[in-house]
């Protein structure tokens, strides 16, 4: 089976389970505040952990795999991380869109036009595009079990967040049947960030290590600006921090184990 595919296919698992992640919405009441902060914790400690085992130090050695000294690989995987950072900040900057808690963000943002559900899945989207673009990614050179393991974290993470997704949209009034499928559809950005992740590093391998570091600056804005913030907004910082570290050290595990 063709590579490109199989990274395709594997990104689209993962973002599907944003979705099987929704479903409890549609028969659960409430969840509190506490588990949701600790939901969302726990998705910021497996992208942080996926960010340097999975991306950052794959990306050191497909550098020095490509001939460069070790000086010249951490300078490319700098500014591979910094070229992702500022990819999802531009983004962050010029779409309008709307965190969980603290509301309304993006110079466009106070337009009323915007529906609000739109303003969340922008949101979502610009959260969950970096994590399939790692997924994509993390098959370069034939790499399959880097990219399994960056599949099986990053789904393992979207279940929680999938529900937190969800359990937002119920606490805007939106009924049931609607928040999962606006969830659900959040999930399907991340095989398009695949797909482009796969098909560039496999087309040109000189791009390998740019591309993981990219995909991690780019997750590593995400979890600093948008996740950690949204668990210490409403005094559960600490279930939030417990959280973080529970998805590090899941993710940690599995990197060791299936890589």
């Amino acid at each position: 089976m063709s590579i490109i595919l199989i990274g395709f296919l594997a990104s689209l698992a993962a973002g599907l389970a944003t979705g099987v992640g929704a479903l409890p919405a549609l028969f659960l009441g409430r969840i509190s505040g506490k588990i949701q902060d600790a939901m969302l914790g726990f998705a910021a400690g497996v992208m942080l952990a996926a960010s340097f085992f999975s991306l950052i130090l794959p990306a050191l050695d497909a550098s020095q795999g490509q001939g460069a000294s070790e000086t010249t690989a951490v300078l490319v995987v700098i500014g591979g991380i910094l070229l992702g950072v500022a990819a999802i900040w531009g983004i962050n900057e010029n779409l309008p869109h709307e965190h969980f808690i603290m509301g309304p963000d993006g110079k466009a943002s106070a337009s009323a036009s915007l529906r609000r559900i739109w303003l969340f899945v922008i949101a979502i989207t610009l959260h969950n595009f970096p994590e399939g673009l790692a997924v994509g990614v993390g098959f370069g050179g034939n790499d399959i079990a880097n990219g399994m393991t960056l599949a099986v974290g990053i789904g393992l993470q979207n279940f929680p967040e999938g529900l937190a997704v969800a359990v937002a949209l119920l606490g805007q009034g939106y009924s049931r049947v609607r928040a999962f499928r606006v969830a659900l559809f959040t999930g399907l950005v991340e095989p398009v960030g695949g797909l482009i992740g796969i098909t560039a590093v496999t087309i040109s391998q000189p791009l390998l290590p740019w591309g993981l570091a990219f995909a991690a600056g780019a997750m590593i804005f995400v979890i600093s600006h948008e996740i950690i913030p949204e668990t210490h907004r409403r005094g559960y910082e600490n279930h939030g921090t417990l959280g973080l570290i529970i998805g590090l050290v899941v993710m940690m595990f599995l990197d060791v184990v299936l890589g």
